[in-house]
């Protein structure tokens, strides 16, 4: 990439030292710009032109590679988001996205439990099998025609809104991966958590790549090995009982997940009590669903059939929408 032809750094470029403009919030006029679609329940506006203007300095420092134990591959960029930034960013995200608090079944034997999602969540995106073009419309990747009706029965996808898609574009960039799904997890205290797990789908590929970002509070990321089954060759192979690998990750931070870290490790993050977590975290993932199963997944799992929320500033929490409108 050549650098008289864009501001954008390269792989091998962006630790060179960058000119930083020193930002300032300020009001965006009431008509900018903003996403909309259908299947929105209201409009997303644009990212404000300061927040626009700090994309091309990403990522905001060099990565940190975590490949130390087995099958485990990470990149761990402290910060990726500028300081000048992060927090305008969590705000903006906060307060201009819809969130959802699902609630789904499960069965176990012949029993079904109810699972309440212990934060609120929202997700955009399509898997590889369609595309969404400029009018909103759905077209099959293969041929550009209208997809069928019936290829997504349960949940209507929605597009990647034009903010989280310039975040996307430029993860693209400084990741070598593509990414479809963008997933957003909102903490709003150390109440809310999410317990050990791994993205080890089959709708993912055998080798996702992962992009964490986090944002306001910092929040422990703690991660595990899967058990091993012991062997001749391994006869102490990594335990559930191992002491995690904790990461500590503040606002701005982003780790990668790639290779076969999905396949053999788990993630979560837990409850904690009092400090920095009763500020509320936000948490973005991208990743790439290949398959219609990932989009079903999804929003089965991040959307749900339940209400829609929305941060109401004047009360400092998730309020319903229809009340907080």
């Amino acid at each position: 990439m050549d650098k008289k032809t864009t501001n954008k750094r390269t792989l091998d470029g962006f630790l060179q030292p960058s000119s930083r403009k020193k930002v300032h919030l300020i009001d965006e006029p009431s008509d900018s710009p903003a996403s909309n679609h259908p299947t929105y329940p209201f409009p997303i506006p644009y990212f404000p032109s300061f927040i626009e203007e700090s994309l091309p300095e990403l990522p905001a420092s060099e990565a940190k590679e975590i490949n130390n134990q087995p099958h485990l591959d990470l990149l761990y960029f402290q910060p990726y988001i500028p300081k000048s930034v992060e927090r305008h960013l969590f705000e903006f995200l906060r307060e201009k996205l819809f969130f959802y608090r699902v609630q789904y079944n499960i069965k176990r034997g012949s029993i079904d439990t109810q699972i309440n999602t212990p934060r609120y969540t929202t997700v955009f995106g399509v898997d590889e099998t369609s595309r969404f073009v400029p009018n909103g419309s759905l077209v099959d990747t293969q041929t550009s025609k209208l997809i069928p009706l019936d290829r997504y029965r349960t949940y209507k996808p929605r597009p990647i809104p034009h903010c989280l898609d310039e975040l996307r574009k430029i993860t693209e960039v400084f990741t070598s991966a593509k990414y479809n799904f963008c997933l957003v997890n909102y903490y709003a205290s150390g109440d809310d958590s999410i317990s050990y797990h791994s993205d080890d789908e089959r709708f993912l590929g055998s080798s996702p790549s992962i992009a964490s970002f986090s944002l306001g509070a910092k929040r422990d990321f703690l991660m595990k090995h899967k058990p091993i089954a012991a062997s001749a060759m391994n006869p102490s192979p990594a335990s559930a009982n191992d002491k995690p690998l904790k990461l500590a990750l503040a606002s701005g931070d982003m780790v990668l997940m790639r290779g076969t870290t999905q396949a053999n490790w788990l993630h979560s993050v837990p409850k904690r009590k009092g400090g920095e977590s009763e500020r509320g975290r936000i948490n973005i993932t991208f990743r790439k669903a290949m398959e219609r199963g990932g989009t079903e997944n999804y929003y089965q799992y991040n959307v749900g059939s339940g209400q829609v929320w929305k941060w109401d500033g004047s009360k400092g929490e998730m309020r319903h929408w229809a009340t907080n409108a």
